[in-house]
């Protein structure tokens, strides 16, 4: 029954959305119809040349939107279950969101984090930034829900199913070679501590080899390089993709002079790093020390993004800070003034959906 609900509503608002747009403004929005591009040369400079795009791109500034995503709308597509490349590549969306409620759902539910859990899914599906991400032609419903797996199967000591889920999270967006970094780390907190116990630290040295297939995390991304390597001749096509790589310095995004900025009025974007540093602090003593370490890592480079979509870079820390204020997100409070501002969230949506899209006239590139 909970699957169903979670259905239904995930549905239902996304198709509320769709109705009030109008599915060409949809299909418009960024960064969409760059996926298709790829599903259909998969970065052949050749075929993204007889494309004949009305927007003047180079064919390397591809590289920056990883295959996952796009090899997804591809076989879709291929299937005929739903039509061509732009109904696959909502579709594509629609049915992982539905798949990441499911499993945060199930997560949830596992590691004992609520007695709530459909409460919590709710409020993690009307984010408003997440609203209007999972409505349209983007990887990030996608991206969580393999971050998700990785973390559930690394707590479960399924160290092989969490490299491979967090392999294909980082050929969907690279930040999911933080999943690296974040699992190094607990490994190296246990065998400190295991300097205490000689019989853990044998035991610990033994389990190495299992360590190791969190490997699978950076060659993944390897894979993509030399992928890239191949279509492109240039195995850092990613980093010469153009103006895609946005780590500059601390804060560096309230410099509105710079061109993926370009405003001062910000404060929103204090409101998300307060929210988000608040959920690493308060998951600093959890057991589960993989979703304390992916939180920090995530959270540190966030700060470093130079960009106005903060709103949008830092979503994987979203069922993060639902686990970490689970008791504020199901409290009787919140959930009043959630369902008074809900008309609000979607007014935000629908404007910000007609806002952001692309120039496109000719549509034959995308069919």
């Amino acid at each position: 029954m909970p699957y169903l609900i979670l259905t239904f509503v995930t549905v239902i608002s996304t198709f509320i959305l769709w109705v009030k747009v109008g599915m060409m403004s949809i299909y418009k929005h960024y960064d969409g119809p760059l996926y298709i591009i790829v599903a259909k040369t998969f970065y052949n400079p050749e075929k993204i040349r007889d494309l004949k795009l009305e927007i003047n791109l180079n064919e390397k500034y591809f590289a920056a939107h990883l295959p996952g995503y796009p090899l997804l709308i591809r076989v879709v597509k291929e299937a005929r279950i739903i039509g061509g490349y732009l109904r696959s590549m909502v579709f594509v969306n629609l049915l992982f969101t539905i798949f990441l409620a499911w499993f945060f759902y199930y997560f949830i539910k596992v590691f004992k984090i609520s007695r709530l859990p459909l409460i919590h899914v709710i409020v993690f599906l009307f984010l408003p930034r997440f609203l209007v991400v999972r409505s349209v032609g983007a990887p990030e419903s996608l991206f969580i829900l393999l971050i998700l797996l990785s973390l559930y199967f690394f707590e479960k000591e399924k160290y092989l199913l969490a490299g491979i889920f967090g392999g294909l999270a980082t050929i969907t967006k690279t930040p999911g070679i933080l999943l690296f970094f974040a699992y190094f780390l607990v490994l190296a907190e246990k065998f400190l501590q295991s300097f205490e116990h000689r019989e853990r630290k044998m035991q610990l040295i033994k389990d190495y080899l299992h360590y190791f297939w969190i490997l699978l995390i950076p060659l993944a991304l390897l894979a993509v390089f030399a992928f890239y390597w191949r279509q492109y001749q240039d195995f850092f096509a990613y980093f010469n993709s153009g103006d895609n790589i946005h780590l500059v310095y601390p804060f560096s995004v309230f410099d509105f002079k710079k061109s993926w900025v370009g405003t001062a009025w910000l404060e929103d974007v204090l409101f998300y790093y307060f929210i988000y540093g608040l959920a690493v602090v308060n998951l600093k003593n959890t057991k589960y020390r993989s979703f304390f370490y992916f939180s920090l890592i995530f959270f540190l480079a966030i700060i470093f993004v130079q960009h106005r979509d903060i709103s949008r870079y830092s979503l994987p820390l979203w069922p993060m800070a639902i686990i970490s204020f689970k008791n504020f997100f199901s409290s009787k409070e919140f959930l009043i003034v959630s369902l008074i501002l809900l008309p609000a969230i979607y007014f935000y949506a629908l404007n910000f959906l007609q806002y952001n899209i692309m120039p496109i006239s000719d549509w034959s590139a995308f069919f």
